[in-house]
């Protein structure tokens, strides 16, 4: 029986490259495969998932209106897709998460989610919140602080210090966010 699968972590923890060799593994064997990312993250251009590490890949671009249900059965019909991949899927609406769960439910098609949990200011995003209520199977990827703790938050910096404020959603990499333990994200440390 398929399930969602929502496997979260903060930044630089491996979860692009964890999708990419998903897919690879799926298509390495003649299954086909569907790639979405929120079109919202353009770092490496519309329509791509990147790892840090410099490999990517193309994905099917996911925008607010996207109807994932029926880009789904569109692609379904070319030839039966195997499984989902969606990269960033904090960055999902609701009615996406919601979607995909028919995908799951209807077409026994397993929907395997990446993303982060939390944002730079510890609350939720709203995929974030919508995968934790639906997703069947929840998994933590886990990363370090410079400390060498397991990091759990995503620290916004502007100028060398971490800022609490601002808008939920600002695209950056590692020139603006860093993963920290709650130590060291509530002290403000952003190394020795």
């Amino acid at each position: 029986m398929a399930q969602l699968y929502y496997r979260y972590s903060t930044m630089n923890a491996g979860k692009s490259i964890e999708l990419i060799k998903v897919a690879y593994n799926y298509e390495e064997r003649g299954k086909r495969v569907l790639v979405l990312v929120p079109g919202v993250d353009d770092r490496f251009g519309k329509g791509v998932v990147a790892s840090r590490i410099g490999i990517s890949r193309e994905a099917e671009t996911v925008n607010q209106d996207t109807n994932l249900l029926k880009l789904f059965m569109d692609e379904n019909e070319k030839g039966k897709i195997d499984c989902v991949l969606v990269d960033e899927c904090q960055f999902l609406l609701k009615h996406h998460v919601q979607e995909l769960v028919e995908i799951v439910d209807s077409y026994d098609t397993p929907v395997l989610t990446y993303g982060l949990k939390n944002d730079f200011q510890n609350e939720l995003f709203e995929g974030s919140y919508y995968m934790l209520i639906y997703a069947d199977k929840i998994e933590e990827i886990k990363t370090i602080c410079w400390c060498g703790r397991k990091a759990t938050m995503v620290a916004r910096v502007i100028d060398g210090k971490i800022v609490k404020t601002g808008d939920q959603i600002v695209i950056g990499g590692n020139d603006m966010y860093v993963s920290l333990c709650r130590k060291h994200y509530n002290d403000g440390r952003l190394g020795e």
